[in-house]
């Protein structure tokens, strides 16, 4: 176990099995059509590169946004802001699948798939790694979902606080924050 306090939620393993069992499910979904990735940073990265491995429906893009709403606490604000470097034109016409780390109050998704639909896709999914729907705040409806998880903080897997934790393998909670 990690140094911190930290306590184990999701194996190593345990990811390994979401993220091929969402990559068929997406496989069945895109197979004719073929799809947009667009990672959510900087949380999603570790979980968009080992997607992306899995898939064999053909990408056509991978690009990137971030959305924050956490700063530097472990609370989400509720207010989103959205960067992105997606070119004019680079979305439009094709099927676009966001992937993002973790869904809790619903205001990212709104955010960014606000965002992204303004760029006229063929169509708009969103899949998350983890799901904290007792945090929810907005009643939004994800694609794609590799688990339901308590309301805790989590760390790892490309997910931190402060920047601090992205690299561990697995996904990890505080017991006691």
């Amino acid at each position: 176990m990690p140094a911190d306090g930290l306590t184990l939620l999701i194996s190593q393993g345990e990811l390994r099995s979401a993220v091929s069992e969402l990559a068929r499910q997406i496989d069945r979904d895109y197979a004719s059509t073929g799809l947009v990735l667009v990672c959510v940073l900087k949380g999603a990265t570790i979980f968009t590169s080992d997607l992306l491995r899995e898939l064999q429906a053909s990408v056509h893009r991978l690009e990137f946004l971030r959305a924050s709403s956490y700063g530097s606490g472990t609370e989400s604000s509720g207010s989103v802001r959205v960067e992105s470097s997606v070119a004019e034109g680079a979305i439009a016409g094709r099927h676009v699948l966001i992937v993002d780390d973790i869904a809790d109050t619903g205001h990212t998704f709104v955010a960014v798939t606000k965002f992204l639909g303004a760029m006229g896709p063929a169509s708009l999914r969103y899949c998350t790694l983890l799901d904290k729907p007792d945090r929810r705040e907005v009643d939004v409806q994800y694609d794609y979902v590799g688990f339901t998880i308590p309301n805790h903080f989590v760390v790892g897997y490309g997910m931190d606080m402060d920047e601090r934790y992205r690299g561990l393998p697995a996904v990890y909670y505080f017991p006691n924050p």
